[in-house]
């Protein structure tokens, strides 16, 4: 039952913002170093091809998450910089109350966007994704959310901002 409202959940949220089509597997949750790397390279490298993407956005290294660190290194694994990859663009996000969490590790950004005027729809997926958010004074609260994003923007003189870290630039 969990399962089936945490797709749900996906399923809303990613709407809102746009995503035209998500991807699920069944991997077992905070214990993908339970399950071998090749397997989750595999899956990441079938999807991959599938919509042949520029840019791809994943979890940061030095997450405090297992999920998220195995992530990030399968898919720096399946983006192998060879001569017809299709990925010239690797950037590392933080996840609120898993990024900041790992001291004495901090995550550096070195790219920003301005989210300016879609920061309502960015709070408004992550309304619909209503298991995964805590509340305030959480990170991973609504208003968590949003005083990060007005952090970020005041690092670089925006209003709101979603910081990122370069991993792999190809140009």
């Amino acid at each position: 039952n969990e399962i089936e409202i945490l797709n749900t959940e996906i399923q809303k949220a990613n709407s809102i913002i746009g995503i035209k089509k998500v991807f699920v597997e069944s991997f077992p949750d905070n214990r993908f170093d339970s399950v071998d790397l090749l397997d989750i390279i595999k899956v990441i490298s079938r999807i991959k091809d599938e919509i042949n993407p520029d840019i791809i956005f994943t979890h940061y290294e030095n997450d405090l998450n297992i999920d998220h660190q195995i992530t990030y290194k399968a898919v720096i694994t399946a983006t192998r910089p060879m001569e017809n990859e299709s990925v010239k663009e690797i950037y590392s996000f933080e996840v609120l109350s898993s990024t900041e969490w790992k001291y004495p590790l901090s995550f550096s950004p070195d790219v920003f966007f301005d989210i300016s005027d879609t920061i309502d729809l960015k709070i408004n997926s992550m309304r619909e994704y209503a298991s995964e958010l805590c509340e305030y004074p959480h990170p991973r609260s609504l208003e968590g959310i949003e005083l990060n994003a007005k952090y970020n923007g005041l690092r670089v003189g925006k209003k709101y901002v979603e910081a990122f870290k370069s991993v792999r630039v190809i140009r």
